[in-house]
């Protein structure tokens, strides 16, 4: 049977994705959290009527490549001859350099560990995960990373955010290189895309919200619904790509 995974899924969107893919997939679910597992299944379960059995949340840490290879060993043992439906690859943390002179050592070294490292370790864990091209699929799997607007080097006319930029483009290039590697290995059976939820109300953004419209400013549930409903309508032919919340192309 297929199953959907989401890391990490703590908090923020994250959380609200997994919750979303729990109630639009029939699907199992597997989450990860850096701490606190147990406490994590109960936020993706509050209030729906969902089995508990049908979300696992292990603990993973996505700059520690040790907790990525246990939860690998934990789902070969638990999905011995499953494959990945969705994976959304959520990982991120935001450093605001507004000029050059806000740049520091260890906050560049925060954001590229947790932004672009992490997102590349999943990648290496978690993609044996997806289909061949010999699995017998009605629907391909889809691979997604989160990645934002202000990754887009073209669209770039504000300038600032120098480490966050730089990693979401840098997420940008890993999709699209998995994209190619999943061509030679899945066929049509398995993509990856990049995508913008758009500026979500969490702590990552909270400095930011007195400065977005408020019709722009949304709620974590309302962008991860969004966000399902565009990767429910992507097809292999969008493989590669990079989309908004709207399922519009960003240009890279």
């Amino acid at each position: 049977m297929p199953f959907n995974l989401v890391c990490p899924a703590s908090r923020g969107l994250s959380l609200a994705l997994a919750r979303t893919l729990l109630q639009r997939s029939p699907h199992p679910l597997i989450a990860t959290a850096r701490t606190n597992p147990d406490e994590v299944k109960g936020r993706i379960l509050s209030g729906l009527n969902i089995p508990d059995d049908q979300v696992t949340v292990l603990q993973v840490d996505v700059t520690e490549e040790d907790t990525l290879s246990s939860a690998v060993q934990s789902i070969k043992q638990t999905h011995p001859n499953d494959h990945l439906n969705i994976l959304i690859s959520s990982a991120g943390v935001l450093h605001p350099e507004r000029s050059p002179k806000d740049i520091t050592k260890s906050d560049v070294l925060h954001t590229l560990s947790t932004n672009l490292l992490g997102p590349m370790l999943v990648m290496k864990h978690f993609s044996p995960f997806l289909p061949s091209k010999k699995t017998a699929l009605d629907k391909p799997a889809v691979w997604v990373n989160i990645s934002a607007r202000v990754g887009s080097i073209e669209d770039n006319r504000l300038g600032g955010w120098y480490s966050y930029r730089a990693t979401k483009a840098g997420v940008n290039q890993l999709t699209k290189t998995l994209n190619i590697h999943l061509k030679a290995t899945a066929g049509g059976n398995a993509f990856a895309v990049a995508m913008h939820p758009g500026t979500v109300k969490t702590d990552l953004s909270r400095e930011f919200w007195g400065n977005v419209e408020k019709e722009k400013l949304f709620e974590p549930e309302y962008a991860a619904e969004r966000l399902v409903g565009v990767v429910e309508r992507l097809g292999d032919g969008d493989g590669g790509g990079f989309f908004d919340w709207k399922g519009e192309r960003i240009p890279w």
